[in-house]
C-alpha cells in the first residue's frame, strides 16, 4: 500500500525539454481534463504536461497567439471559445466545420488546426461496448438542441442513421438545428417540442436515444420523456456523466433497454485529442480511473 501511495503522488519533473497541452475556458477550474490527461500522459511515459488555463474572452487572440509562440502542441477548448476561436485557425476538420464548434487545437509548423471530437467520441463510447452499436440505417432520437446536441446529431449523421428526430423543450431551437443539419448533411431531420404529439411514435421507432439535456442531472427533475415509449432492447445513451447513472438511465433500464452513460464519451473525445497531440493511443482505462478519484 505504501509503494502504491508513493507511486500515486510522484510528480512529473518538468524541464525545457517538456511538451505543454492544455485547456483553455471562461471558467475553467472545474475542468477534469487536467487529470485526466496527465494520468494517461505518465501511463505513456512521456514528458508532457496538461495545463489548465483561465483565458477570457477579451484576451483570447492574444493567449492562441502566446500558446504559438511558446510552442505549445495542443489546447482543448471549452465554453465560451468553442466558436469564438475559429477565425484565428488556418484549417479545421469536417466534423467541426458541420458542427460549428471546435474543441481541440493543434499547433503544427505555421498552422493551427481545429478539430471537434465529441462527434467520432460519441461514436468511439458506444462502439467500446460489445452489444451496442450505432443504428446504421435506423431512427435516431436527440433529446436537447444546444452545443452538445449538434455534435450528436453530426456523429450520427455521418455515421449512416436513416433520420434524426430532434426534441427539445424550445421547439425553435429544435426546428432550427433540424433544418440546419439537414441542409449540411443531407440526412432527414426532424425538429419538434418535448410536448409534441409526434414524439412518443418517433421514440416507439428508435433503436436509438440520446440525451444531451443537462436536466437529466437533476434526480428532482421530471424525465423529459416518458420511458413507456421505449422499445424493450432500444439503446438509451445519456451524455450526462454526473451521476453516473442518471434517472432517465435508471427508468429505461427498467424497461428492459441498454444503457450507456457519458463518461464514455468525455474519455473518448479526450482520447482522440491525446491521438492528434502525441501520435500515441492512450490507456483509456487510465483515463476512466483517473476520473473516479
Amino acid at each position: 500500500m505504501a509503494e502504491n501511495n508513493k507511486t500515486m503522488h510522484t510528480r512529473h519533473i518538468l524541464t525545457g525539454h517538456t511538451r505543454i497541452v492544455g485547456v483553455i475556458g471562461d471558467p475553467v477550474e472545474h475542468s477534469r481534463s487536467p487529470q485526466m490527461h496527465n494520468a494517461a500522459l505518465a501511463k505513456a511515459g512521456l514528458d508532457y504536461v496538461y495545463v489548465p488555463f483561465h483565458v477570457r474572452p477579451k484576451d483570447l487572440a492574444d493567449a492562441i497567439a502566446g500558446f504559438k509562440a511558446v510552442n505549445v502542441v495542443g489546447i482543448n477548448v471549452t465554453l465560451p471559445h468553442k466558436q469564438t476561436v475559429i477565425p484565428y485557425l488556418t484549417s479545421v476538420s469536417r466534423e467541426a466545420e458541420l458542427i460549428g464548434a471546435v474543441n481541440t487545437l493543434t499547433f503544427a509548423g505555421d498552422g493551427i488546426h481545429g478539430d471537434n471530437t465529441d462527434a467520432p467520441g460519441v461514436l468511439r463510447a458506444l462502439e467500446e461496448n460489445r452489444d451496442m452499436s450505432v443504428p446504421v440505417g435506423e431512427a435516431v432520437v436527440v433529446l436537447g438542441a444546444g452545443g452538445a446536441a449538434r455534435a450528436v446529431v453530426v456523429a450520427l449523421a455521418l455515421a449512416g442513421v436513416a433520420s434524426i428526430t430532434i426534441a427539445n423543450r424550445t421547439v425553435e431551437k429544435a426546428v432550427s438545428l433540424a433544418e440546419e443539419m439537414h441542409q449540411k448533411t443531407d440526412v432527414a431531420i426532424h425538429g419538434m417540442g418535448l410536448t409534441d404529439t409526434r414524439l412518443p411514435a418517433a421514440v416507439r421507432q428508435s433503436a436509438l436515444l440520446i440525451n444531451t439535456a443537462t436536466a437529466s442531472m437533476d434526480a428532482t427533475h421530471p424525465l423529459l420523456i416518458s420511458t413507456d415509449w421505449l422499445q424493450p432492447n432500444a439503446i438509451v445513451y445519456d451524455i450526462v456523466y454526473t451521476p453516473p447513472v442518471t434517472p432517465l438511465m435508471q427508468a429505461a433500464a427498467e424497461q428492459g433497454c441498454r444503457t450507456l452513460g457519458g463518461i464514455g464519451m468525455l474519455v473518448h473525445q479526450g482520447a482522440i485529442a491525446f491521438e492528434k497531440w502525441t501520435g500515441i493511443t492512450p490507456c483509456t482505462e487510465t483515463m476512466r480511473q483517473a476520473l473516479s478519484i
